[in-house]
Formats: structure tokens, C-alpha cells, sequence
């Protein structure tokens, strides 16, 4: 079957690539000129574990492809997915320009029944909209339209993809679920649960996901701070309630709050989308908000274990919202930067990936060719993302790099008692 994906963002290449992977013939179309001749080269635009393999041996065997050309790529594809930004605009609401676009490229260039299919994060009413759009510029052939929501985790997308939880068609035409179930064909084999719904409710699952799963990370950050507060163990407290199947573990690691471009931004959207609707989505305002203070609550435990931060250097290890992915979008440890620098503080930062970008946002920070070269002279030493080569450091060497052997462990990646053994001053969130 032949596919056309337009969008080469996260969404798009990973998509595009694994329905290569699963033998479809795939066009992933760009209006970036510079991007798409970069991947025709074999250059991966983000860092995401395991693309650059799957895009190559793909693009080996004829399967995969990238190009400008989005007229010539609907024209020879039977299924159309929309992997384009919708980035919020200024109160919450996604921005539907690029959807819209793509849906009117797709009315002026199609040649007969397409299944249009919207993978982007998009509020209920979507699809609705996009039909209505190709059927005011196309009198001659039949489409439908098929929201199927991703699900995919920065830094582990590719399994992600590859081995879901579950597949969700929103879809009202029997022909176009047919399309569908024949394109993930493959995930059939692996008992992977199929759920097939209405197009309304297929958009609001995406929303509904993310916005539960962000509930649960600001509540644990509540409890982390009532844990000291009142001189529990956040860990403890955790482990208790995942223990509960109701419950499970997943998501419940405090921390300095969630960022990323999909729980920021779609949890804003689910409570925008309330409002449309005459209705207050109170617990994601409520979880919207406890973030923020979260994060804002960072550096105040950064001062109360350093004391004042004017002059000082921060030695921040980690950039990067989550491990393995070098995206910065709303990234809680860039926000501990930017509070530090407002606080008067020099920073030294190091990231496996996400530098380069971060740069661009944070001109003044001193980039470090590792986590010693970044201790080494600073006064402390934040640890802002829980990358697995900050799990096991030289303590010892860090120390001797250091001003002072002061550790502010955000993401609770070692245990107080060891490090605090070991001569460190030590504070993480939610332990003693």
C-alpha cells in the first residue's frame, strides 16, 4: 500500500519510517527544502534512538522516501496521514493553520477515494473540520476521514510504535477501517488490542491520556512535598500506591515537573477545549498550575541548600525535558536555569544531546564537554534530568572539582544516606 505522510517532525518520521519497517511504501513529505535534502542524505533531524537505522534500511530497500513534492504524493498514495505542528497559541488553543493547509492541498490534488488521516494531536471537532474543508474544494471523489492519535514516548518511540498498548481508529466508514487494520496488519500478529470508535471520540483519547498521566505527576510532586513537609519518604509513598493495580507504578517519580511538547501542551488544550464548551476542566487547571509551582519551587530548594545564588556557579547536569531525546520543549530543567541566572547565578551545563539546542535559547550558559568538565569549578551541582551516565559518577572526583561537595539531586537519582556517608551535602525531593 502506498502512504503518504506529510510532516517530517517527531510524529512524522517516526511514523513513517516504522510503516516502511512494516513493508508499506511510504512518502514523507516536507515544505522544509533543507530538511527533506537531509534526509535524503541519511541525516536524522532529532535524536531519537534506533531512527537513523530504521530510516536507512528503509530507504535501502525503496520503501521510504522524502521529498517536496506534496501534490505528486497524494496523487500516488491511497492513505494520507497529517503529521503536522499544531503548536498553542496564546491562550492554549492548538493552532490548526498547517492541518487546514494540508487538507486543502488534499482536495485540490486528489484523484480518486483517499483516506485521509490525522496523526497530529488535534481537539475534538478536527476531523470534522477537515472533512468539511475537502468536501467545499472537491466535488469529483470520495474520501473519508480516520483520526488514529500516537501514543509514542520520546526516547523509546520506536518500540513504542512497534510493540503499543493499544491502536485507536476513528473512523465511520467500514472501507476506511479496513485501510487502517491493513496498515498495522503487522501488530495484529502480536495480539496488540485494536480499538475502532468515532472520530469524536478517537481526537479526545489523545487528550484524555496525557492529561490523566500529567495529573499523576503533579500529584506526586504534591506528595513529595508534603513527604517534607512531615518527613516522609516520596519513594516509600510511591511504592505503596503503585503497588495497587487501581494504581500501578508508572508516573509516579517526583521531580521538577513535566515538560516535553505533548503534556504541556495538551494538557492547556484539554482545558481550552473545556472552555469552548461553556465548561472549567478543573483538575487539569489544577494539575497546570501545581507544575508550574513545581518548578518554581526548584530553585528555592536549590538557595536553601546553598544559600544565596548571586555570584555563585551552578554546575546543571541535564537539559533535556526526559533521558534519550534532545528536545528542550518546556524542559523543567532549562526552567531551574533560567531561575538560576535570574537569581544572579553563572551556570555550566551539560547534556548528552540536548546542547546544542538549548544554546540557541540560552546564550549565556557555559556549555561543558562532560559532567566533570562541568563540576569543575562551580560552587554545586544540580542534577536536572536523570540521564543514565548521571546514575553512576565519580563521586569522589566530583568532589575534588567542586568549591563545595554540594549535591541538589531534582530527580532523586541517588540514595540521601550514601552520598551524605560520602561527605556530600545532599537534597533531593520529597526524602529526608
Amino acid at each position: 500500500m502506498n502512504i503518504c505522510m506529510v510532516g517530517t517532525g517527531y510524529v512524522g518520521l517516526v511514523t513513517g519510517a516504522c510503516f516502511a519497517d512494516f513493508g508499506m511504501d511510504v512518502v514523507c513529505v516536507d515544505k522544509d527544502a533543507t530538511k527533506i535534502a537531509a534526509l535524503q542524505r541519511g541525516e536524522i533531524p532529532i535524536y531519537e534512538p534506533g531512527l537513523e537505522e530504521v530510516v536507512a534500511r528503509n530507504e535501502r530497500a525503496g520503501r521510504l522516501r522524502f521529498t517536496t513534492d506534496l501534490p505528486a504524493a497524494i496523487k500516488s498514495s491511497l492513505a494520507i496521514f497529517i503529521a503536522v505542528g499544531t503548536p498553542p497559541l496564546q491562550d492554549g488553543s492548538p493552532d490548526l493553520t498547517f492541518v487546514r493547509q494540508v487538507a486543502e492541498a488534499i482536495a485540490r490534488h486528489m484523484n480518486g477515494y483517499k483516506v485521509v488521516v490525522t496523526k497530529s494531536t488535534v481537539p475534538t471537532g478536527t476531523g470534522k473540520m477537515i472533512e468539511l474543508t475537502i468536501r467545499e474544494k472537491n466535488g469529483k471523489h470520495p474520501f473519508s476521514v480516520v483520526s488514529n492519535p500516537e501514543f509514542l514516548r520520546e526516547g523509546s518511540a520506536i518500540s513504542d510504535f512497534l510493540r503499543p498498548d493499544r491502536v485507536v481508529i476513528g473512523a465511520e466508514d467500514p472501507r476506511a477501517i479496513e485501510v487502517l487494520k491493513e496498515i498495522y496488519s503487522p501488530l495484529f500478529l502480536i495480539d496488540t488490542p485494536f480499538l475502532v470508535t468515532d472520530v469524536a471520540s478517537a481526537e479526545l483519547i489523545k487528550y484524555a491520556s496525557n492529561g490523566f498521566l500529567a495529573v499523576k505527576i503533579s500529584f506526586i510532586n504534591e506528595i513529595a512535598r508534603l513527604c517534607e513537609l512531615m518527613g516522609a519518604d516520596v519513594h516509600a509513598v510511591a511504592k505503596g500506591m503503585g503497588l495497587d493495580r487501581r494504581i500501578g507504578p508508572k508516573f509516579l517519580h517526583p521531580g521538577p515537573g513535566f515538560g516535553g511538547s505533548c503534556f504541556p501542551k495538551d494538557t492547556a488544550a484539554a482545558a481550552d477545549l473545556a472552555r469552548q464548551h461553556g465548561y472549567a476542566f478543573r483538575i487539569i487547571e489544577a494539575t497546570i498550575r501545581v507544575n508550574e509551582e513545581t518548578k518554581a519551587r526548584m530553585v528555592e530548594k536549590i538557595a536553601a541548600a546553598v544559600g544565596p545564588l548571586a555570584g555563585k556557579t551552578a554546575a546543571v547536569l541535564g537539559l533535556s525535558f526526559k533521558p534519550q531525546t534532545d528536545d528542550i520543549r518546556e524542559s523543567p530543567a532549562l526552567a531551574v536555569v533560567a531561575d538560576l541566572l535570574s537569581a544572579g547565578a553563572r551556570v555550566r551545563a551539560f547534556d548528552p544531546a540536548a546542547m546544542e539546542n538549548a544554546k540557541a535559547s540560552f546564550p549565556d550558559i557555559l556549555l561543558a564537554r562532560d559532567a566533570y568538565d562541568c563540576a569543575d569549578g562551580a560552587d554545586f551541582l544540580v542534577i536536572a534530568t536523570e540521564w543514565n551516565e548521571f546514575r553512576a559518577l565519580d563521586l569522589a572526583r566530583l568532589g575534588s572539582l567542586l568549591k563545595t561537595k554540594a549535591l541538589i539531586d531534582l530527580r532523586n537519582v541517588y540514595e540521601p544516606a550514601e552520598i551524605r556517608a560520602a561527605g556530600w551535602s545532599y537534597t533531593c525531593v520529597g526524602r529526608q
